[in-house]
């Protein structure tokens, strides 16, 4: 077989990633919704600070996990580590569905205790089925092999962004349409056990002898090296701001994106049936819902990431990584500083150009420097990243949404400052006793200003707008942190000229 071949197990690989991200992206891209939208129905109505501590261990556990659980991959075996993990996984997706307004737990432990289930069979997931992959390519097809995975990621995770669309809103977002996401991700998941049954499970090159302690001390060992320590931390810097387009972006859009002039547009195109799917009926008139308007970055990434790992595969992984730090910052910036969902989109289109030249060179910098029989090692390093910045980030989204981007939250700031109910109500300035302060909840503020001001939802929404500038402080720090990460990258690329383990 010729070396720039790829072996039926790397597309049987790729069909299970593709199966897991559908479900996973069935969840995820609707979750942050879910979890906190003050508005939608079915949802939890928790508060922006209640999702930063769910999204914060969901990055511990899948992410941070997987430097343990990549050595145990090598070790145990990859086709039995998957089994684990989706099986696992599947029973997280399942108790989403059934354990909501249980008598036993309340909805912030159930929901929590599924995510962890969820996060706990990804992190065996990811270096399985990464170490798998890796097995498979060599320093020839290496470019492109992993930059058709991230080509395959994106098609489960396009999907994922309309199979939830239809489910909630033929639903009308009640919490029986909720189940319904939850359950079709156990469908999905459960659907890779059969691909799985006729995988032949690829060697990883690791001793099947070395006590499982031994594994976990060497892991640790390795992860401190401290030229690698530096690349990790660069790119947490980096992950931290990406990951807040998929995981704060979402709220930004539903409470601030006006896309009603996109979805008219929209339901003079489309099919009644296919527009009475697609297109969501709010306060603020018809909307393309957020998961839909999300979609793009994905819809980028097939129709262009296996063109930019062509166009990439001969320039150093290092080099292209910077390229694609600054087009995501820039993206960034450009999503979060509108309510015009046009310029959101071109916003989009650039984080997706920086995303595809980043991601895919991530997992192939780590791959071609991992040693002999480390693969799965040092692809589970790979997760480190998402995990540190994805857990900062969540943290760091959680107070400031809360306190200066949420919607529902400065409604009930300018009934406290601007209006008579806020009067003589002696509030301390804490965003956190506005509620307590003002006897309104975060799902009845908006109803509230309306009519202590007499404008309507569309109305509100600008006044709000034009008073807090909530757009400044959400994206700009996240910035900041993409900026400094691209300038960290450039000095690390430069000395790793003199490494030859590392300069690639």
């Amino acid at each position: 077989m010729s070396k720039k071949r790829f072996p039926g197990a790397f597309w049987l690989l790729n069909s299970i990633e593709m199966g897991e991200r559908l479900a996973y992206y069935n969840l995820r891209v609707v979750a942050p919704i879910y979890i906190m939208q003050a508005d939608n129905p079915g949802g939890l109505h928790l508060t922006a600070a209640d999702k930063g501590v769910i999204y914060m261990w969901w990055f511990i556990i899948q992410s941070l996990l997987p430097i343990l659980t990549g050595g145990i991959a090598d070790r145990l075996g990859y086709k039995k580590t998957l089994a684990f993990a989706i099986t696992t996984m599947m029973l997280g997706y399942v108790m989403m569905a059934f354990l909501r307004d249980t008598a036993l737990i309340g909805n912030y432990p159930a929901f929590f205790l599924s995510i962890m289930v969820l996060a706990f069979g990804t992190a065996f997931f990811k270096p399985g089925i990464q170490g798998s992959l890796a097995n498979t390519l060599t320093k020839e097809n290496s470019s492109m092999g992993w930059g058709l995975f991230y080509w395959v990621v994106n098609v489960g995770a396009f999907a994922g962004h309309f199979i939830p669309t239809v489910l909630l809103v033929a639903g009308g977002n009640s919490t029986d349409a909720w189940r319904n996401v939850f359950l079709a991700s156990a469908l999905f998941t459960g659907l890779n056990l059969v691909l799985l049954a006729v995988l032949k499970d690829v060697p990883s090159g690791a001793s099947k002898t070395e006590p499982l302690g031994r594994v976990i001390l060497r892991t640790l060992a390795n992860i401190f090296d401290p030229r690698l320590l530096s690349f990790l931390a660069i790119m947490s810097g980096f992950w931290l701001m990406m990951y807040q387009l998929w995981d704060l972006q979402p709220n930004f859009i539903a409470d601030w994106v006006d896309s009603s002039h996109l979805a008219r547009n929209a339901q003079t195109i489309l099919p009644e049936w296919a527009s009475s799917r697609l297109i969501e009926h709010t306060a603020r008139g018809p909307m393309i819902p957020q998961q839909v308007l999300l979609a793009v970055n994905s819809l980028c990434i097939i129709l262009g990431v296996v063109l930019t790992s062509y166009l990439t595969r001969k320039m150093r992984t290092l080099s292209a990584m910077l390229i694609g730090m600054g087009s995501a910052t820039a993206g960034i910036l450009i999503a979060g500083w509108t309510m015009e969902a046009t310029i959101l989109v071109l916003g989009i289109v650039c984080f997706s150009i920086g995303e595809m030249t980043t991601g895919p060179k991530k997992n192939e910098y780590l791959s071609l420097i991992a040693p002999p029989g480390k693969k799965g090692l040092y692809l589970g390093y790979v997760n480190i990243p998402a995990g540190v910045g994805g857990l900062l980030g969540s943290k760091i989204a959680g107070y400031v949404y809360g306190h200066f981007g949420e919607k529902a939250t400065l409604a009930l700031r300018y009934i406290a400052e601007n209006t008579p109910l806020g009067a003589g109500k002696n509030w301390d300035g804490s965003m956190t006793s506005l509620e307590k302060t003002l006897g309104l909840t975060r799902p009845e503020a908006m109803t509230a200003l309306q009519e202590l001001t007499g404008l309507d939802s569309t109305g509100a929404t600008k006044l709000l707008w034009e008073t807090y500038n909530p757009q400044y402080a959400v994206w700009l720090p996240f910035a900041a942190i993409g900026v400094a990460s691209g300038v960290a990258l450039y000095i690390f690329a430069r000395m790793a000229r003199r490494w030859s383990d590392m300069d690639a």
